[in-house]
């Protein structure tokens, strides 16, 4: 996303920083081509809310016919308030809701994906009878941080793919309809890895004749900084294509595809517009500070995740002029840095960026994912920052006010006589 210097500075007039912006056309652009993957007998593309859950966004994939793939129970209440239609809502998730919710949910037609043995003899008590679908781990994951792998033996993620007997008790032991499987192995560019976990999993279809869909999830890494390779969604999407292809052959059913692109969406659709606060200097590094940081954008100190840092000089005739810093958050955190070694967050590594100085604005890249909906909000006390749509006619539109101090606290109770 990219955003001139007159639109910047009117938008810091407006909105205040830091904020988050939001680029429509690229929203836009991004959904097409997911939703040009390659296929044979259908495909359903599920928008992985979790990467940035704001109805506005929800609103908008849902106008350009994504379905939703929600990771909690508030997830689902959340696109239900948004609009979106609870068909059209698939629940994956750690914890399971309440009885009492979940028999709510099923009865609205929300879709639930089992990811435990325990999960799917609940929803078999709550709803003997259902039809549902199961997430299974295939002893494969994928990822370029150990934390974004969401397969193998380390992961917690799904029923182990061994379990398939103890599947089929408590499915027949509660007449469920396994309709579905779904598997995720966490993010990567390889089509290879994505053609050999489809070789993997579509085999246990063959254990369950009434399943008309497969779901690989998502995970398809995208380019955030230059030296970055992102996933060729064609390349990917064919050799998954080959996968289902084969199976017809073998078995005469046409399987119906599923994948679940949170990041691919939305990251490069979105940045975050801070301003310079303070410059200071050591015997070693010069730190540019900055009024963001964890409160925003919490990926670099958690992963040691890199994001390209556009520095907006306020200064005239400062062309040419560039120095070496260490960019760091607003937050009283050592680990509060926005420029650390790639992979490392306990290591920084100085950015060449144009000299600054205090009130100049700073663009974070790639900041549509895993940002506004997975920063450490509030600590020291920050209020979350707004939000803002740059829609196809450029005019930005407030999709998230600024919160208040009043809204920070409103849950605090303070007893009598403290």
């Amino acid at each position: 996303m990219e955003i001139t210097k007159e639109e910047a500075i009117e938008i810091r007039e407006k909105f205040g920083t830091p904020v988050y912006l939001y680029d429509e056309k690229i929203l836009q652009e991004n959904a097409q081509n997911i939703l040009n993957f390659p296929h044979t007998y259908g495909l359903t593309a599920r928008y992985a809310m979790k990467a940035n859950p704001n109805g506005t966004i929800l609103r908008i994939f849902n106008q350009l016919g994504l379905h939703i793939d929600a990771s909690s129970y508030h997830e689902v209440e959340r696109a239900l308030i948004a609009g979106i239609p609870a068909e059209k809502i698939q629940l994956t998730a750690q914890e399971i809701p309440e009885e009492k919710y979940l028999r709510e949910m099923l009865k609205k037609g929300v879709i639930f994906n089992a990811c435990s043995l325990q999960q799917l003899e609940i929803v078999g008590k709550v709803a003997p009878g259902s039809e549902i679908s199961i997430r299974i781990n295939p002893g494969e994951g994928s990822g370029k941080y150990n934390r974004t792998i969401t397969g193998g033996s380390k992961s917690s993620f799904g029923i182990w793919h061994e379990d398939i007997t103890k599947v089929k008790n408590i499915v027949n032991e509660y007449n469920l309809k396994i309709i579905g499987l779904h598997t995720h192995i966490g993010s990567g560019t390889d089509p290879e890895i994505w053609q050999t976990v489809a070789g993997i999993s579509l085999p246990w279809a063959k254990e369950f004749p009434e399943v008309r869909k497969f779901n690989l999830g998502g995970g398809f890494k995208v380019a955030r900084m230059p030296d970055e390779e992102g996933t060729d969604l064609q390349k990917c999407g064919n050799v998954i294509k080959q996968e289902f292809d084969k199976f017809y052959q073998e078995t005469s059913r046409k399987l119906h595809l599923e994948i679940e692109p949170g990041t691919y969406l939305v990251a490069n659709a979105g940045v975050i517009l801070t301003s310079v606060k303070d410059i200071v200097s050591t015997d070693q590094y010069n730190f540019l500070k900055v009024d963001s940081g964890m409160t925003e954008i919490v990926r670099t100190t958690l992963y040691g995740a890199q994001h390209p840092l556009t520095l907006i000089s306020l200064q005239e005739n400062n062309s040419g002029k560039e120095k070496e810093y260490l960019v760091v958050g607003h937050c009283c955190e050592t680990g509060d840095c926005l420029t650390p070694e790639k992979g490392n967050p306990e290591n920084q590594v100085p950015r060449l960026l144009p000299k600054a100085q205090y009130d100049d604005l700073l663009i974070i890249g790639g900041a549509g994912a895993y940002c506004a909906g997975m920063s450490i909000k509030n600590y020291n006390s920050f209020p979350e920052a707004a939000e803002v749509l740059i829609p196809i006619n450029r005019k930005p539109i407030l999709i998230r006010q600024r919160q208040s101090l009043s809204q920070l606290t409103i849950n605090e109770i303070i007893p009598e006589g403290y």
